[in-house]
């Protein structure tokens, strides 16, 4: 059922900012948002392309979308962030930390800047990003709830990603963290970690066609499809709202199975044919 789950109005009062919200999963997460009545504000550092995205939702979702170029990187552009959309919608409900970067490189190709850049937007941004929206809210007496999207090799690592697996890590102690000092505030801190979601941009980057055709993703998911938006979008919108009001410190993993195929030390024998499964089990009766 590749349609949305929550009944309408589900999200309807609230204001949430979605960074890297201009495309790609941050910009179906808001397009969900918006359809379940939230008022949504999106960042990246293009504002051209926020521009256009905003465009085509208000049109589409006859909805207020505010677009607002931030590096989150910039501690004081997150400040600038939030004052603007206050001033717009009154008061923010809910920070979805979504911006990302990542290289697919063995380690030691890495510069110190690439790794640093990784590092900077996936670690630094969130924690930029959850600092300032915390401390406004604690001001403020308001609730809140922060939505980090990680990744399944954040509490494994993964060879070739080691700059992402840091900081992802990283983002998910944060998460967990602040599930426990700030549910006193009445602010909720979970995470999702999406297995493959095929984008048009960072698909390209992370799985080049000749990459593709050796790695072939889809084989390692058991259920041997890739990941909706819509059923990302739907586990967002069911944290972002006051169904899950009891959920806090949770991270949810949606793969399809990926990543406990990958930790199974046996699943590698789903590659052997039924013929040899028969050859073995005449060598075992033979004993």
């Amino acid at each position: 059922m590749m349609e949305g789950m929550l009944k309408e109005g589900s999200l309807k009062g609230k204001t949430i900012i979605v960074t890297g919200g201009g495309t790609g999963l941050g910009r179906s997460m808001g397009e969900y948002f918006l359809e379940l009545g939230a008022n949504l504000a999106i960042t990246s550092r293009k504002m051209e392309v926020l521009e256009k995205t905003a465009s085509e939702m208000m049109q589409k979702y006859n909805a207020e979308v505010l677009p607002v170029a931030c590096d989150i990187r910039n501690y004081s552009e997150i400040e600038q962030v939030i004052d603007q959309v206050e001033a717009k919608f009154g008061s923010i409900s809910g920070v979805v930390n979504n911006a990302a970067g990542n290289f697919i490189s063995p380690t030691e190709r890495l510069s110190n800047r690439a790794f640093d850049i990784v590092i900077d937007i996936v670690m630094r941004g969130t924690s930029n990003f959850t600092l300032a929206a915390g401390k406004n809210w604690i001001a403020k007496k308001q609730p809140g709830a922060f939505l980090n999207i990680v990744t399944t090799y954040a509490w494994t690592g993964s060879g070739y990603v080691a700059p992402s697996a840091c900081a992802k890590a990283g983002v998910l102690a944060l998460t967990r963290s602040l599930a426990v000092e700030w549910a006193k505030y009445n602010i909720r801190s979970n995470a999702i970690a999406p297995g493959p979601f095929p984008t048009e941009g960072a698909w390209k980057r992370l799985f080049p066609g000749e990459v593709a055709e050796q790695i072939d993703p889809l084989k390692r998911i058991p259920l041997r499809r890739f990941g909706d938006h819509q059923e990302l979008a739907n586990l967002a919108g069911y944290l972002m709202s006051d169904y899950s009001a009891y959920v806090n410190g949770e991270v949810i993993t949606i793969d399809g199975g990926e990543w406990i195929q990958g930790a199974g030390e046996f699943n590698g024998l789903e590659a052997i044919s039924s013929d040899m499964w028969d050859m073995l089990e005449k060598m075992r009766s033979k004993k």
